[in-house]
């Protein structure tokens, strides 16, 4: 039996299609994602192209359709329009059968025409790469087997095939949007799978991502890492990539006396990381108040969820239970409204700059006298924040 060109160990050949698809997964996240849909980077022809044929090969996916899908995502995130929302579908279906919804999407003249624009439309796009998608994969099956014989060709291949389908389509756009933890209260459902971006190439900080969409850098904290941002910088320093933008890393200074411009610049430019440690703090007064009202761990894990959310975007039921138990505990629904009218010193677009400072000033004076120990510490770091 032709056994193939190449002959490894077992172990060879797992290591050998571990590095394939990881190729793959460097080329979606670098080249589709961050460069192509969002636009964060620059990249230089030879990796550009480089990626879009071995997109080709392993995947058959064409650049228009994927970055149109993914701008629609952003734009409808969570709603009925959303190409592949759990939180609308159902975690099950987006995550086991993702990529039928992609293929669905992609049929979508509307989409392909409203959100595909400014994606590659030279010669080889038009002739080959997207008429000719299917040949890509079907060229990799056969050099495959001819490298490494019939029947492992045909089994690296297969994992080629699955692997971004999976992890992209299915966990990514899934549990991304599911489960796991959340450094920022984006508008929307997404988490951070895992701190350690490096099976899905920085992926996984997908809370990160849709906080900052426009971020070449997945990664903002400490213990965070983002190795597709390490394959960036590489190619930055080769000048074979151009960073056009990250996000915004929050500057603190001494605790402000007064309230003035450059501290609502600072609030209004951090406002992300300012309203995700207000709402750490509510989640510890409302472990208080979940003692005092003795829930059980059901109900308290239930309310805590339901506090971190937009009240507009609530279920009729899960607004009852909500407003029920504001109705128990004075100081939540204290700190609960207060989240508004903090959120509303950066959505007033029709409001002047000493307008916004004296509603900031008030705000803060209102926090730092209503007797909450977790509204006076935030009050405080607020007025640290800096430009």
């Amino acid at each position: 039996m032709y056994a193939g060109l190449i002959e490894l160990p077992w172990w060879g050949y797992i290591v050998l299609t571990l590095v394939l698809t990881h190729i793959s997964i460097a080329a979606v996240t670098i080249y589709l994602h961050r460069h192509q849909a969002h636009r964060a980077l620059d990249l230089s022809p030879l990796p550009s192209h480089f990626f879009r044929f071995w997109l080709w090969l392993t995947t058959g996916m064409v650049t228009k359709e994927w970055a149109a899908i993914h701008r629609k995502h952003h734009a409808k995130c969570e709603t009925i329009d959303d190409p592949h929302s759990p939180q609308i579908l159902g975690i099950k279906p987006v995550l086991w059968t993702g990529v039928f919804f992609y293929v669905k999407e992609s049929r979508n003249f509307e989409t392909m025409t409203h959100y595909g624009h400014g994606t590659p439309d030279d010669w080889l796009e038009r002739h080959v790469y997207t008429p000719l998608h299917k040949l890509g994969v079907a060229l990799m099956l056969t050099l495959n087997v001819i490298f490494f014989g019939p029947l492992i060709g045909l089994g690296i291949w297969i994992v080629q095939m699955i692997w971004i389908p999976f992890w992209a389509a299915g966990v990514i756009n899934g549990i991304g949007h599911y489960w796991g933890y959340r450094n920022f209260a984006a508008a929307d459902a997404s988490t951070n799978i895992f701190p350690l971006g490096i099976l899905i190439g920085g992926e996984e900080l997908h809370n990160n991502h849709h906080t900052f969409a426009s971020s070449a850098k997945l990664s903002n904290r400490w213990y965070e890492f983002d190795i597709g941002w390490f394959y960036i910088r590489a190619l930055e320093i080769v000048r074979l990539a151009k960073v056009k933008k990250v996000a915004p890393v929050p500057k603190f200074d001494l605790a402000r006396p007064t309230i003035d411009l450059d501290l609502l610049q600072a609030v209004i430019t951090h406002r992300y990381d300012v309203l995700a440690k207000y709402l750490k703090g509510l989640h510890h007064l409302a472990t208080e108040e979940f003692i005092r009202l003795s829930l059980g761990a059901n109900e308290r894990r239930l309310m805590k969820k339901l506090l971190g959310k937009e009240e507009q975007g609530l279920h009729e039921t899960h607004h009852a239970q909500l407003t029920g138990l504001l109705g128990q505990s004075e100081r939540l629904a204290r700190v609960y409204a207060m989240r508004k009218d903090l959120e509303a010193l950066w959505s007033r677009s029709a409001a002047t700059h000493e307008q916004l400072v004296s509603q900031l000033e008030a705000w803060i004076l209102r926090a730092e006298q209503c007797g909450i120990r977790q509204m006076e510490e935030f009050s405080f770091r607020l007025r640290t924040y800096a430009v």
